[in-house]
């Protein structure tokens, strides 16, 4: 985080952002180099996410609303997310003593039939037809 900006309870910290540092691509080579750093980017899509706003509605410390707006989007293409993800449910669950990947899985099948409800019935009326008649015939 730049020292001119202060923190946002969005914020990354120093142990969170190294674990997934590398996992964050860095710009395409052969193109304009870019001017924020990765953690700035993160730091605002989280902010941007948690707050529910508009991305034009950043506020002004952290980099310009269209780079940010551009970058969860194009790591969405790339699996980016899907790969933080990963590897922060891994370490989490070695955290606390589990291991990485999960043995056993348990699938739910039972449905809840919505359509034998007294209350459906009760709540729907038969439309009426006009007694007067139609203006267009």
């Amino acid at each position: 985080m730049p020292k001119h900006r202060r923190a946002y309870p969005t914020d990354l910290s120093d142990r969170q952002w190294a674990a997934i540092a590398d996992l964050v691509p860095d710009a395409l080579p052969g193109g304009r180099p870019r001017r924020a750093a990765s953690r700035e980017l993160v730091n605002a899509i989280l902010y941007a996410l948690r707050a529910g706003h508009a991305w034009r509605l950043l506020p002004h410390d952290f980099p310009p609303w269209q780079t940010v707006y551009y970058y969860p989007r194009r790591w969405q293409a790339e699996g980016v997310w899907v790969r933080i993800n990963h590897a922060v449910l891994t370490a989490d669950r070695e955290r606390v003593g589990r291991e990485a990947s999960p043995s056993a899985a348990i699938i739910d099948s039972q449905s809840v039939r919505t359509g034998d409800q007294k209350g459906d019935r009760k709540a729907t009326m038969r439309a009426r037809r006009s007694r007067a008649g139609s203006v267009t015939t």
